[in-house]
């Protein structure tokens, strides 16, 4: 696969995070259970990951629709946590109507995603000499990892 197409599909699952940020974000207004849902959605990322790496090469359309699929379920708890999430934390009651606690809020969880936007390709870049195996396992990690916070605490 050329270096181009390699690109555009890759842009297809920030197409998949497209629809899984609407997606997350209806669901849960429906349900009214946003980390259920976000948490939901990072579950089953880990089964989509692994679909992606075990038949992603069987067609063009199967890699493809499986691409979109994994940034679906992927994304979509990113878009839900940095916005509805961050919004119902800031303006909990315990911080008694505290303007700036909003802001604050979501500047921390907004930089949370930074770093591991910042440190997720050098990541990658390095375990990818190890094979994509490897990568595939450090993202089934980082999924496993990001959903736990969702656990209740008397859970854990």
């Amino acid at each position: 696969m050329s270096v181009k197409s390699a690109g555009n599909l890759s842009t297809l699952f920030d197409v998949g995070g497209i629809i899984g940020g609407v997606l997350a974000g209806y669901i849960s207004d429906k349900f009214n259970a946003r980390a259920t849902i976000a948490a939901t959605f990072l579950y089953s990322a880990i089964p989509a990951m692994l679909l992606y790496r075990s038949y992603g090469n069987v067609s063009q359309n199967v890699n493809t629709s499986l691409m979109m699929v994994a940034g679906l379920l992927v994304n979509g708890p990113y878009a839900l946590i940095t916005t509805a999430v961050s919004a119902d934390l800031g303006t909990h009651s315990s911080l008694k109507g505290d303007s700036q606690a909003l802001a604050t809020v979501t500047a921390i969880i907004d930089e949370t995603g930074s770093v591991g936007a910042a440190l997720g390709p050098l990541l990658t870049g390095f375990l990818s000499t190890k094979g994509w195996d490897a990568v595939f396992m450090y993202a089934n990690c980082l999924c496993s990892y990001s959903w736990t916070p969702f656990i209740p605490s008397g859970c854990r």
